[in-house]
């Protein structure tokens, strides 16, 4: 019986879970810091909070991943259990397509419906989520979030832990730079700065992060 600890009880934590039992995981468990007066996450158990996953207590795991959506927050959950040395994996859904010339970062997640094509690479603790596609040579750095239905075309560089939201579009060989909220909807036609928020079509700055 092979089991999977995640960290973060929490919707974005369920749709993990549920990728990583289709994916072949027996059994999962979550670890959160509201244990103990959170003792469940709908279907899984909560069996401890963060200090007792760096411990490795509180449930038998073969593998643990960080299920939070907040980018800065997951990268470095996922550097303590580096620290802590608990081993770390990936879950990728089965109903993804996800080509044998990828490379994929420890501690990512992809989910249902997403495609990662021919020579992307991924950092460790990427999110694609449902539906998002990530074009060939695509680079994305740790802790990048590709929302759902998003689409980002060839040659495409995003910084360590932006943001692109959901249903948006990146054109082909844009640099998208660190720290960057891509805004629902948003088409991306030109190059992107560190630390703005861009939103419209064409994608336009409307603050710095």
């Amino acid at each position: 019986m092979r089991r999977l600890a995640i960290l973060g009880a929490s919707g974005h934590g369920k749709v993990v879970a549920d990728a990583a039992l289709c994916a072949g995981w027996d059994e999962v468990c979550f670890f959160d810091d509201a244990w103990s007066e959170l003792e469940r996450n709908d279907e899984w158990p909560v069996v401890g909070d963060f200090a007792r996953m760096l411990r490795q207590e509180g449930a038998a795991f073969d593998a643990a991943v960080v299920g939070i959506g907040r980018n800065e927050v997951r990268l470095a959950k996922i550097a303590a259990l580096k620290d802590a040395g608990v081993p770390l994996t990936s879950v990728i859904h089965p109903a993804s397509v996800v080509s044998r010339y990828a490379s994929i970062g420890e501690g990512s997640v992809i989910f249902g419906g997403a495609i990662i094509n021919v020579r992307a690479g991924l950092g460790d603790g990427c999110i694609i989520n449902t539906g998002a596609t990530v074009d060939h040579d695509c680079r994305l750095a740790e802790g990048v979030h590709i929302s759902p239905g998003a689409n980002l075309a060839g040659n495409v560089t995003v910084g360590e832990g932006s943001w692109v939201g959901i249903g948006a579009c990146v054109r082909q060989g844009v640099t998208i730079g660190r720290n960057v909220m891509v805004g629902a909807g948003a088409a991306v036609v030109s190059d992107i700065p560190d630390d703005v928020t861009v939103v419209g079509v064409p994608a336009k700055v409307v603050e710095r992060n």
